[in-house]
């Protein structure tokens, strides 16, 4: 038995729940998959995984010994990293992942730039809103929106983004310009379901948070069409700010009730603390954080 292997399956299988998803991962039959960890569980002589139930159970040896098989394998991975040149050189592949529209638009042509400048680098970029666990997906980078309750992460931050509401200057012409949040009682919305998909928008005054009732003439799962709603006037539309910068730049859009706006977010680039830093990591790390702050506000309001 290659006991490092039936470690790596195991592995494969507490992470993704079930041991038909491992086979999936590995590429390996589901019998391959179970006969290893039997075969490991012999070795052993104790039972790893409880089999009985919709999703696998670890016992009290196995949560020990699955804990040790991480470190083991990561250790191996480092080992391995080393020896391949992986920081002597910036190569190999790169496992980033970001929320979806900040990915869509923000990250992806960063990342074609990048890969431009380093042909030896391959990318896997997933786009998700979900919070991945860095360690478990083996994911290198994530762009985290909020909040980092992980103290074991290393951040960079590359600045803030939050949710700013705005309207092309056709329409404020035609319908008038919103001093309060309560003017939004006469005003025409447009709704970015991934936001609020409530009918009330949310407000800052004097640091007390406040919910508006909005109507929504037009509600969009995407920013995108969020956005283009807005350029064609059909009424006031509320998203992150990043997306709309070049449009505000340009007159396209203007922004309103900005005295009302709630506070920012902060947006971070976060990897996993690490005794040598990838060659890799480092590069996009380097070429990434700059790019990514002009697209940003640069501070938290108020």
């Amino acid at each position: 038995m290659d006991r490092f292997d039936a470690m790596a399956v195991l592995l494969a299988a507490v992470e993704t729940g079930s041991l038909s998803a491992a086979g999936r991962r590995l590429g390996v039959p589901l019998t391959t998959v179970s006969r290893k960890i039997s075969d490991l569980e012999a070795h052993l002589k104790a039972r790893l995984l409880l089999r009985g139930g919709k999703q696998l159970v670890l016992t009290d040896a196995g949560r020990n010994y699955v804990a040790a098989c991480k470190r083991i394998v990561e250790d191996v991975t480092e080992a391995e990293r080393a020896a391949s040149g992986e920081y002597r050189a910036p190569t190999g592949d790169l496992v980033i992942t970001a929320p979806l529209v900040f990915g869509r638009m923000q990250l992806v042509p960063v990342v074609a730039a990048f890969l431009e400048l380093y042909p030896d680098i391959q990318i896997r970029l997933q786009l998700s809103d979900r919070v991945v666990n860095l360690l478990e997906d083996h994911v290198d980078m994530a762009v985290r929106i909020g909040s980092l309750p992980d103290s074991s992460l290393i951040a960079t931050r590359v600045g803030f983004a939050g949710p700013v509401v705005f309207a092309s200057p056709r329409y404020l012409a035609a319908r008038g310009t919103p001093q309060t949040p309560e003017d939004l009682a006469a005003h025409h919305c447009i709704n970015f379901d991934a936001i609020s998909a409530s009918d009330h928008w949310d407000f800052q005054r004097d640091r007390v948070l406040v919910q508006i009732p909005i109507r929504p003439r037009l509600r969009a799962n995407t920013v995108e069409a969020v956005i283009e709603a807005a350029l064609a006037g059909l009424g006031l539309a509320r998203t992150v700010s990043y997306p709309i910068r070049q449009a505000l730049a340009d007159g396209a859009l203007r922004v309103v009730l900005q005295d009302y706006q709630v506070r920012p977010m902060a947006v971070s680039l976060v990897y996993p603390s690490q005794r040598l830093l990838p060659l890799k990591l480092r590069a996009f790390l380097d070429f990434a954080a700059p790019r990514l702050r002009a697209q940003l506000e640069p501070e938290a309001m108020k």
